[in-house]
């Protein structure tokens, strides 16, 4: 499905996306690894993958992964660096992912959870493929807050995940992935005066701590000025990624991402002190992979999430408190959430 083209852009100025220097190009990657051979889960964990899926999947250990997230091209003619993956009808695109998806359970855990990301045009196929193959749980509709307008149709501004295990026994923290709200009008137990009941009254406003739902309308995509943003053109939210590795992995648990991109998975599970792996096709994203790791050395925020707390978009300046408002400059106003 996939065939070779390279476009090149020019950056705006004032642009923050991250680039490869032609340096850094040409430097040899220490954590990059391709493999020819089946691998000890030693020999992954940590790595970077350059190679096909197809290929690299028979080579990876057994019952090695406790959390997988897969972001693969949607049922779209779209291009990902040198590659074009090519859209196809249903059953051929269904038949492309079950190759890939029937290689997982050997990979994981038996308390493993797996999401799958899709838009409205795969979604179907995609839950009926990984309902072959695990118990599926839920659809994640989240919130891609642009989207191209269209004269005889609705905008198209929201995608899908699957979400899915192994098993019954399965990880979730739900404590962990709450989301700090703004209460509008706080209700007190008593009248006024009161105390508050479920919310709490903080010197930078009321809060209220309310359980995640599977509609997500708190992300950002990443774009030209977010520090985070690279050229890939599918590229998912840290945020994103910080609820699913937080909602269900624990501290040292291994996350693999079979179709890495740009690393935002494995970026992110370091940040949050997980092991982690994943597989990518294209060099470019391998090695801006790497420069992503290096730099999540001695940066490990994430936007949006703070503290231990997900915030709602938009919520800096409107009460967060100083700590999170200091780290913000005045190039960061138009991506604050």
């Amino acid at each position: 499905m996939y065939a070779n083209v390279y476009i090149k852009t020019m950056p705006a100025p004032r642009n923050r996306t991250l680039t490869l220097t032609e340096e850094e190009r040409k430097r040899p990657a220490k954590r990059l690894l391709t493999v020819s051979t089946p691998q000890e889960v030693d020999g992954v964990i940590g790595r970077t993958i350059h190679g096909d899926v197809l290929d690299v999947l028979p080579l990876l250990p057994e019952r090695c992964v406790d959390l997988l997230i897969a972001d693969p091209p949607y049922n779209l003619t779209k291009t990902f660096g040198k590659a074009v993956f090519r859209a196809s009808d249903n059953r051929q695109y269904a038949a492309w992912l079950e190759g890939w998806v029937a290689q997982l359970p050997r990979l994981l855990q038996p308390t493993a959870s797996v999401y799958v990301c899709c838009d409205w045009r795969c979604s179907h196929a995609v839950c009926e493929v990984l309902g072959r193959f695990f118990q599926v749980r839920n659809r994640i509709t989240w919130e891609r807050e642009k989207g191209r307008g269209a004269k005889a149709n609705w905008k198209n501004a929201s995608e899908d995940i699957w979400f899915c295990t192994v098993s019954d026994n399965y990880t979730f923290n739900l404590d962990a992935v709450k989301i700090k709200r703004r209460v509008v009008a706080p209700y007190r137990v008593g009248g006024a005066g009161g105390t508050p009941k479920d919310w709490d009254e903080t010197p930078d406003g009321n809060y209220r701590m309310t359980h995640p739902s599977n509609l997500w309308t708190d992300l950002t995509v990443p774009f030209w000025s977010m520090p985070e943003n690279t050229e890939h053109p599918t590229q998912k939210p840290e945020k994103l990624l910080a609820k699913l590795v937080l909602a269900s992995s624990n501290p040292g648990d291994v996350v693999f991402d079979p179709f890495l991109g740009s690393g935002t998975t494995a970026v992110v599970a370091k940040k949050l002190g997980r092991r982690f792996f994943g597989v990518e096709l294209d060099r470019e994203y391998c090695l801006l992979t790497e420069k992503r790791l290096e730099l999540a050395e001695h940066d490990r925020a994430i936007q949006g999430y703070e503290d231990g707390v997900f915030w709602e978009r938009n919520a800096f300046g409107h009460g967060m408190h100083g700590k999170a408002r200091k780290r913000l400059s005045t190039d960061d106003a138009d991506v604050r959430r």
